[in-house]
């Protein structure tokens, strides 16, 4: 299915809405440049968790140019505490600065807590390509780098346990001379006997099992294990040739929304339903309009409260960090139905 054959496809999510059991935050976004103790200019796409009684966020930090895109962009991860989630204390200097001549930027982080230790997955930008790559730290002031991928490889998600004495991860590979060298990226899964030696990778979820999206799919945040199956929450992008200026580039063609998959229990790698609209659309002022790219939501962080609330991050725009919630039974049920 090439862009241009999917019209049909077009046609059917051009007038989808954000499903009626997720809720924005009334304090969106949660976090913007405002924020910021060093030069920003768009914070957004943020790894969330619980560590250690505190909640953890990993942001994307982008600085050094400006709306005519006349200078030279940088792009770092920040780092920022909360007590509850929605108030956040951002720390006085970036982390995980690139370590390597090859290495240009960092960004886009996930956080996975697993073995009472806090792994950080995020994209390395290299001169050789996109490299996904997994660190580990217990304080977030020293980091141990694992693994890196071969180009090009993003959105690498860590599972939080294993499964049949292995560890697993999502990710979404760039396979650039397949399918009719046309930009169709689906999510892949692997495993690893010690997350520094990956193998086994099979496909999981096709771009065509998801009825809203005709170019891409991506892991979101790290997948939460419930009596139901895996619960995944993923990027799915569609892209409309109509489309012109939607932010600071000459045109943006491309819309992100979120949708939600489950994932069975015992054997991850089958899926056992994938939901059949997107679960967060872009619809709100600071989502579609302002932004570096507008029409974009790109979730990175989830949280699970004893509650059965579920925190969702996401990056708004391009531009922003915000919250959204919806209950756990909820996204089971919108997952499997």
């Amino acid at each position: 299915m090439s862009i241009e054959s999917s019209a049909q496809v077009l046609d059917n999510v051009s007038g989808v809405q954000s499903a009626a059991i997720i809720h924005r935050h009334p304090k969106n976004p949660i976090l913007t440049p405002e924020h910021m103790p060093y030069p920003s200019r768009l914070v957004y796409n943020a790894g969330v968790t619980k560590f250690r009684g505190k909640y953890v966020m990993v942001f994307r930090n982008d600085f050094g140019y400006d709306e005519q895109l006349n200078k030279a962009p940088h792009f770092q991860l920040g780092l920022a505490y909360s007590d509850d989630g929605v108030d956040w204390d951002v720390q006085p200097e970036p982390i995980l600065e690139p370590d390597d001549p090859e290495v240009m930027a960092n960004y886009d982080a996930r956080l996975t807590v697993l073995d009472d230790r806090c792994f950080i997955t995020y994209a390395q930008h290299t001169r050789h390509g996109y490299r996904a790559t997994i660190a580990v730290t217990d304080d977030f002031e020293s980091f141990e780098i694992l693994d890196r991928t071969v180009p090009d490889n993003r959105n690498v998600v860590l599972f939080p346990e294993k499964t049949n004495g292995r560890y697993l991860r999502l990710e979404r590979p760039f396979p650039i001379y397949s399918r009719d060298r046309v930009d169709l990226f689906d999510i892949w899964m692997s495993e690893s006997p010690d997350l520094v030696y990956w193998g086994k990778s099979d496909l999981l979820l096709r771009l065509e099992q998801v009825p809203y999206a005709n170019e891409k799919l991506g892991a979101g945040p790290p997948p939460v294990k419930t009596s139901a199956g895996w619960l995944v929450v993923f990027h799915a992008v569609d892209t409309d040739l109509t489309r012109g200026k939607q932010g600071w580039e000459e045109k943006w063609q491309k819309r992100y929304v979120a949708g939600v998959m489950m994932l069975d229990v015992k054997d991850p790698r089958k899926v056992i339903g994938v939901s059949k609209q997107p679960l967060l659309v872009p619809e709100a002022p600071y989502e579609v309009g302002g932004g570096f790219r507008n029409n974009v939501v790109f979730p990175c962080g989830m949280v699970v409260e004893d509650s059965g609330e579920v925190k969702i991050y996401y990056g708004a725009a391009d531009t922003v960090e915000c919250l959204a919630t919806a209950r756990l039974d909820d996204l089971i049920e919108f997952a499997l139905g």
